[in-house]
């Protein structure tokens, strides 16, 4: 769907960096509503980020993203965190297309396993510095402690002027959480093999992302993003 997409980029980077990532990849050939304004909502968060000075990002469940090249930057290094068979796919993707990936580091990192802290300190990250953190649909897939101790450690790496950016899964106050997960999963064709694990009212996203340490600046449905997105399913937020 984003190689389809008409994207900005920054002047160093690289606008053709999706659809070149995508080649040859089959298409599912079903649409799904939000992520068009969930990624619309990401991309001007970096651009602002960047404009702003900020000169690390880290993308947290990376998997196929491409920013990294899309706004390349000079003085900005990207951090790329995913599971090592993805990652190996994606650097041998990145090697066909003989990408410039000087600005780049790719960290295997399982977030069920391994403290995100931990995995940032060990590849060169700055923790002096701000940073930009990415977390584009990755936390429905976590379960609930498992993704507020991501946002924790990314809060311990997060010197002062860090953001957070984040997309939430989301259901309407007064439903069991757990039936909402059930009954989206079985609406999914890849629910087996990866299925949702956390989705949750508005109310109780706020209190738990402020509890890892974040302060919530800004928090937005992505149906103002994109009209035809269901409304109250997908959240922005931005945390400081």
């Amino acid at each position: 769907m984003r190689a389809e997409m008409a994207r900005p980029h920054t002047p160093g980077g690289d606008p053709d960096a999706q659809r070149r990532l995508c080649a040859g990849m089959a298409s599912t050939g079903v649409r799904h509503p939000g992520i068009a304004g969930r990624t619309r909502f990401f991309d001007e968060q970096v651009l602002a980020a960047l404009r702003d000075g900020i000169g690390q990002i880290v993308v947290c469940g990376a998997g196929y993203d491409d920013r990294a090249l899309r706004f390349r930057s000079p003085g900005v290094r990207y951090f790329e965190l995913d599971h090592p068979l993805t990652q190996a796919d994606k650097a041998a993707k990145l090697r066909a297309m003989s990408a410039d990936t000087s600005d780049l580091v790719m960290a295997p990192a399982d977030f069920g396993d391994r403290d995100v802290a931990d995995v940032l300190d060990r590849c060169g990250h700055d923790a002096s510095r701000p940073t930009l953190f990415l977390c584009e649909g990755l936390l429905v897939y976590l379960d609930r402690a498992t993704g507020e101790d991501l946002l924790s450690g990314l809060r311990q790496r997060g010197a002062s002027g860090s953001r957070l950016v984040a997309s939430l899964a989301a259901h309407p106050p007064g439903i069991d959480s757990a039936r909402a997960v059930e009954v989206a999963n079985a609406r999914r064709r890849d629910a087996s093999r990866e299925p949702w694990r956390t989705i949750l009212p508005a109310g109780t996203y706020v209190n738990a992302i402020a509890a890892t340490g974040w302060r919530v600046a800004q928090f937005v449905d992505a149906s103002e993003w994109e009209p035809d997105a269901p409304p109250g399913r997908t959240l922005l937020v931005v945390g400081s």
